[in-house]
């Protein structure tokens, strides 16, 4: 892959996303106290969580369950898995997949899709997104961009704007998960390079549509503090 055409088109990325964050926050009203958009989101304990929290952590960090225990507070849940479906030729996948599914409570209603912006903008019930990592890693392959082919990155810049602007302005609670990308080593090719650029570049702009973020480190969540208006 061209090293240089994938930098500049991460970056391109990034400043639309940001562009598309500032906007919604523009038009849209802050979430108030009781306006919970119907019954359904009224949480079960008075410790409920934020309206919209997103979960970072590496991986085996801890950063599912954790974010698994925030939601299972409400009632009613619907819980979107966006990443690849299991399959024999990766077992260690497969292995993963079933013990989510394990822990996943009976009447939580399952939505297995790459159509996340949709999800968020028709879901009736509080939303758990587990996760934007291999969500992303799913859109990447459907688009064409690890083959590059043509038209991927407009069609991926697209994808990844309609996600940041509907989880901005839904109004229902939602816990995103996702995976911290930029604390480990330099991926040793342009494709994971990539990879890296663009998620990090959606995490904060989710993060600065968030109530509240946390980082799991070694299983224990630490809350981020909201950066300073600019």
């Amino acid at each position: 892959m061209n090293t240089e055409r994938l930098a500049t088109w991460a970056e391109f990325v990034a400043e639309r996303l940001e562009a598309a964050a500032r906007g919604v926050r523009a038009h849209s009203p802050r979430s108030r106290a009781g306006d919970d958009g119907g019954d359904s989101a009224a949480p079960r304990h008075e410790s409920a969580p934020a309206r919209k929290m997103l979960v970072l952590g590496g991986a085996r960090s801890g950063k599912s369950h954790h974010a698994e225990r925030l939601i299972s507070q409400y009632d009613e849940v619907t819980y979107f898995a966006g990443g690849p479906p299991p399959s024999d030729d990766d077992p260690e996948w497969a292995a993963r997949v079933a013990d989510h599914k394990a822990r996943r409570p009976a009447h939580w209603h399952t939505v297995e899709s790459t159509d996340l912006a949709t999800t968020l903008r028709t879901t009736t019930t509080p939303l758990l997104v587990d996760c934007l990592g291999t969500w992303l890693s799913r859109v990447l392959d459907e688009l064409g961009a690890w083959q590059q082919e043509p038209g991927w990155q407009q069609r991926v810049d697209e994808r990844l704007v309609e996600v940041v602007d509907a989880y901005s302005s839904t109004r229902l609670p939602v816990v995103a998960v996702s995976n911290e990308v930029g604390s480990g080593v330099i991926p040793a090719t342009t494709s994971g390079r990539a990879f890296r650029d663009v998620l990090g570049g959606l995490n904060s702009r989710i993060s600065t549509s968030s109530d509240a973020v946390v980082l799991t480190v070694a299983g224990r969540p630490v809350e981020l503090d909201r950066p300073a208006e600019r």
